[in-house]
């Protein structure tokens, strides 16, 4: 008698990820003073020491290739003011930058303007997982300055949402 599961759907999968709530950020970079960016939803940190933050992309995404080339990248935190930057940097073709205020990280990196806070990157390794690359970065600089934005901007079941900011018992 076999233990093994039935196939997984992709769209069941998908919806089960959905009741896991995250933050949302936009992964920028410019190369050959062309700025690029996407909206990107699976960012986390990997490591304290050295300072390491991950990524994934989809491995047939159009904006990666360029990223990979620049071989730096900023992580966005976006907060909860930035719904319609989120949406503009998810569309592909669109003119993604039309009226975006930024400003130019250390490393070289569009920074936009209003996030809740920004991590400016190298490249430290990448690997291949299923339709996905996982980036792996080193943090180079980081905004040290007291963001204006006090909330995230969070994603879960398919929305996004506020975050309630209970007091700490």
């Amino acid at each position: 008698m076999s233990h093994l599961s039935p196939a997984i759907e992709p769209l069941r999968f998908r919806e089960a990820l959905g009741h896991y709530a995250s933050g949302i950020t936009v992964i920028t970079s410019c190369i050959d003073d062309e700025p690029i960016g996407f909206t990107c939803q699976s960012f986390h940190s990997v490591s304290m020491s050295p300072p390491l933050v991950s990524f994934s992309v989809m491995s047939n995404s159009y904006s990666y290739p360029k990223i990979r080339r620049a071989g730096r990248f900023a992580v966005n935190i976006l907060s909860g003011e930035q719904v319609g930057i989120s949406n503009q940097f998810a569309r592909q073709g669109a003119d993604k930058w039309h009226g975006v205020e930024c400003q130019e990280s250390p490393l070289g990196n569009p920074i936009i303007a209003g996030s809740l806070h920004w991590l400016d990157c190298e490249i430290h390794t990448e690997h291949a997982a299923g339709d996905h690359l996982i980036v792996i970065g080193e943090v180079k600089a980081l905004n040290l300055q007291e963001a204006t934005a006090t909330q995230p901007l969070l994603y879960f079941k398919g929305r996004y949402c506020n975050l309630a900011v209970h007091n700490a018992v």
